[in-house]
């Protein structure tokens, strides 16, 4: 499967870790962030449209965040520090509805995390401070966008607190302090 390895997630359709074949020497390192063909070759077919990068400090928490009519497939990495990154399944139809995912990803592991369409998505930053990057199969509309709150019981995340870093220390957005519980997003689409 040419430079990359690909790992299913807990047992989560479509959810992939991707380890790039990292080369490296005296000089540092390389490694290919995305090629289309071993994507396709592991079976992740995405045609992505858009890239984001954003920075943060230790203890920011973004997510859980997705779109409604115009879902993304997202590949997530970190280029410099260390976030635990978080994919909740929202497709109603799955068996593993409501079922959360968690892994590390830093400047260090290289690793990535392929996230399809219907999961939510959220990141909390364990390092002093992170630049994340991640690709999306469709453009951000402000107006579709939908959240639930990080800390809902119903989904129960087991964010790595510990370290210096716990519950009081995240730092949240506004927008992300109001999102709609796990019921209330039930409730919203119809799901029993």
């Amino acid at each position: 499967m040419g430079q990359i390895k690909v790992n299913e997630c807990g047992g989560i359709r479509g959810l992939y870790t991707i380890d790039p074949t990292v080369h490296g020497d005296e000089r540092g390192y390389f490694f290919e962030s995305y090629n289309k063909k071993d994507f396709e070759e592991a079976g992740i077919l995405a045609d992505f449209v858009q890239d984001n990068q954003s920075a943060s400090k230790r203890g920011v928490l973004r997510g859980l965040h997705f779109q409604y009519e115009y879902p993304q497939d997202k590949l997530v990495r970190v280029l410099d520090g260390e976030v635990f990154d978080v994919a909740v399944d929202l497709r109603k139809e799955s068996s593993t509805f409501g079922r959360w995912h968690g892994v590390i990803l830093s400047g260090e592991n290289k690793k990535m995390f392929f996230i399809p369409k219907g999961f939510a998505h959220g990141f909390l930053v364990l390092s002093s401070h992170c630049v994340f990057s991640y690709k999306c199969t469709d453009f951000y509309h402000p107006g579709d966008e939908g959240g639930i709150l990080w800390d809902d019981p119903m989904i129960n995340v087991k964010w790595p607190f510990g370290e210096g870093l716990g519950k009081e220390d995240v730092i949240l957005s506004e927008k992300d302090q109001n999102q709609m519980s796990f019921a209330e997003y039930k409730e919203k689409m119809g799901i029993g």
